[in-house]
């Protein structure tokens, strides 16, 4: 029996659970009285029955003012910690909403129907089952005070403005090409440059005519004249781009073939040299020095058909309207005039429809607008310096811009409803302006003298320009997006009526 006693007293010693009176105190009782002083001390007998509250505060090694000591770091709602509740309810929630299957909601159930089984989940399950998702986060985050503003939150917390699909067009400022152009004959009245419907531009310098096809890039020498003392004054291509009409200053119109580079005809008619032309199918207008404006009918032996009486100066602009309907004048004497077309065999023209005379300087600039057929733009050169936008059909003035520079040529740009304006003194530039608003939208600078003329490309996303300074500068400023759907064009026929009959 003393054996079974001794067993039994090693026993009760070795138990874990009992306190062991005599022992010395542990490393854990001694940093938790030392972290809680207010806290009487831990007597070696009493330790199993006191209660240890540590998971209030976390220990953390910070220094704090007072030395020796740690300071705690508080356990506050809205900590730096986000530390997620899963309880056993919402596991099994996650779990039937991922095992069932989605049924088609059933027609005819009424809306108290449906409030009642609302109110019967959120009672069972604390939410609705219906409205329930997994892995969202549900409710807003709570708002800090104002003396408590963050202003990084503010910015990443916001809901951000969509971004505008519209891109923003971009106009280089530079030249998208050079061409040289040497001897250009620097003459603020003379029509040099012209762009045809098949892609083929055509420049006067000085007694030469030279043809630049744009889509091959081949420079094609089309003809010089047979005195060297002569000079070219004026260029025009007509509709189908197949000829090109040549005024000269030996005061004749030269008509040229430039597929087989041959010269037609000559038409003698003016007393001066040509400064400007301009087609109307198979009617080609030219004006003068002398103030006169000739039509001629290419397709006939006696080619001077009628003459208009309406400038007492060199007339410098001559433009078709697109429809064909109008002929805009300008002059050395600041006056635009309206001709209406004449039909064969008609004599009694003797004015024009409007006599503009608002402009106070010479108007060689004239641009039809291709989208309003009644809709003409003017400029005038250096001691008037305006645009004016015109209705010919009632004469009035639309709309006026001072450019302060000479305005020397115009042409309207299609693809984005825009006008080009070339500039002499003091400028020296072109400028795009927005139609009908007139808005400044750029300004291309580059050349070094004053622009003489500017020509359109056949497709309108390009502008040529002429200055004094021997350049040709080609500016890329109207391309098409080219996800824009591309608009139906009718096909040019090469066997019309004019085309056949020229003799």
């Amino acid at each position: 029996m003393a054996h079974f006693g001794f067993e039994n007293d090693i026993s009760d010693t070795l138990k874990l659970d009992v306190p062991i009176t005599n022992a010395p105190i542990s490393r854990w009782q001694r940093k938790a009285s030392a972290s809680n002083p207010s806290s009487s001390a831990l007597s070696p007998g009493k330790y199993a029955n006191v209660s240890l509250n540590i998971s209030s505060k976390t220990p953390c090694k910070t220094p704090c003012k007072t030395p020796g000591r740690w300071k705690a770091t508080p356990s506050k709602m809205g900590a730096d910690r986000f530390i997620p509740v899963r309880n056993e309810k919402q596991m099994e929630m996650a779990s039937f909403l991922l095992s069932k299957k989605a049924r088609p909601k059933e027609d005819g159930v009424s809306a108290a129907l449906l409030e009642q089984q609302k109110t019967w989940s959120i009672a069972l399950n604390g939410c609705n089952v219906e409205e329930a998702r997994i892995l969202q986060f549900s409710g807003k985050p709570t708002v800090n005070p104002d003396s408590q503003h963050n202003s990084l939150k503010s910015l990443y917390s916001h809901t951000m403005t969509p971004m505008s699909n519209k891109k923003t067009r971009h106009i280089s400022s530079t030249a998208d090409r050079i061409l040289d152009a040497p001897d250009i004959r620097d003459d603020f009245y003379l029509n040099l440059l012209d762009w045809n419907s098949r892609n083929v531009m055509a420049v006067a310098l000085k007694d030469s005519v030279y043809l630049w096809d744009a889509t091959q890039g081949n420079i094609t020498h089309l003809m010089t004249m047979d005195n060297e003392a002569e000079y070219i004054s004026s260029l025009s291509w007509a509709k189908e781009g197949n000829y090109l009409a040549v005024g000269t200053s030996d005061c004749a119109v030269q008509l040229w073939d430039v597929e087989q580079e041959k010269c037609l005809r000559s038409m003698n008619s003016h007393s001066a040299r040509v400064c400007s032309l301009s087609w109307n199918s198979h009617i080609l207008s030219s004006g003068s020095p002398s103030g006169q404006i000739h039509h001629h009918d290419v397709r006939v032996a006696e080619h001077h058909i009628f003459t208009l009486h309406g400038h007492s100066q060199e007339v410098c602009g001559l433009q078709w309207s697109p429809d064909g309907r109008y002929l805009a004048s300008g002059a050395n004497d600041n006056l635009v005039c309206i001709w209406p077309r004449v039909a064969q065999g008609r004599t009694d023209i003797t004015k024009p429809l409007h006599s503009l005379s608002l402009h106070k300087g010479a108007v060689k600039a004239l641009a039809w607008c291709p989208w309003q057929s009644s809709i003409l733009a003017s400029g005038g050169g250096t001691s008037d310096c305006h645009i004016r936008v015109w209705n010919v059909s009632s004469g009035s003035c639309l709309s006026s811009v001072d450019t302060q520079s000479q305005v020397s040529a115009l042409a309207f740009a299609p693809n984005y409803k825009e006008l080009v304006s070339a500039h002499g003194f003091t400028h020296h530039n072109l400028v795009i302006w927005k139609y009908p608003s007139m808005a400044k939208v750029a300004e291309l600078n580059g050349h070094d003298e004053r622009v003489l003329n500017i020509a359109m490309s056949p497709d309108g996303s390009t502008v040529a320009s002429l200055a004094a300074d021997e350049t040709i500068r080609l500016w890329k400023s109207f391309e098409v997006d080219p996800k824009k759907k591309a608009k139906d064009k009718t096909p040019i026929s090469l066997h019309s009526a004019f085309t056949r009959s020229i003799r």
